[in-house]
């Protein structure tokens, strides 16, 4: 039984699920309790941010409730995992917005299942300036990207799309087209690291 809950998590296979099964099996009874409860305790403490949609164990989340956060600029992700990795970059000290997934009809997913209304809603007030959409570059975040557009289309706030391009440390040569693409569209000059006009 316990197998076959681990094998229902994303990215486990049958094989990983036994082998964290037997390992829990080998470990000291006090260390698997603690990975019960410590399960156990995330889906009583853990909610969804009734602001951004982020999870965490406050509502306001940590990000919507610290007055340091610039509050004019709203990065819109699919997903709360998104959240964490641009904050793990540094480079950003706005807020979020976060989907709760992504545009495609094909797999279930329309514009009712994301929180784009609670979008909308946020921006009423008038004190956000921009909106960085950052959804994956691929085809279902550049239509979940193409969708904000409409919807944030002739609203007083400046939509923005995170930049693609060359990853650091990789070669040109084995770049995909539509990376290459994007790249040479959102180059940058060289001196003051300002978009080409």
């Amino acid at each position: 039984m316990l197998i076959d809950e681990f094998a229902r998590l994303p990215g486990i296979g049958n094989r990983t699920a036994e082998r964290l099964a037997l390992h829990l099996l080998r470990v000291p009874r006090d260390d698997a309790l603690k990975l019960a409860k410590a399960i156990t305790g995330m889906r009583e403490k853990i909610k969804h941010c009734s602001s951004c949609h982020n999870v965490s164990d406050t509502d306001p989340c940590h990000i919507c409730s610290n007055p340091q956060r610039n509050n004019g600029i709203i990065c819109v992700v699919e997903e709360p995992k998104d959240v964490r990795a641009i904050e793990n970059s540094g480079a950003y000290n706005g807020l979020y917005h976060v989907l709760m997934g992504r545009y495609s009809p094909l797999d279930g997913s329309d514009e009712n299942t994301l929180t784009i209304d609670s979008l909308l809603a946020r921006l009423e007030n008038g004190e956000v300036r921009e909106v960085i959409i950052a959804t994956n570059p691929n085809l279902e975040g550049d239509a979940t990207a193409a969708l904000l557009g409409e919807r944030l289309a002739g609203m007083d706030v400046t939509v923005t799309r995170i930049a693609r391009g060359v990853p650091q440390g990789s070669q040109i040569e084995y770049v995909s087209g539509a990376i290459l693409s994007d790249a040479l569209s959102g180059r940058k000059k060289l001196n003051d690291q300002g978009p080409v006009k």
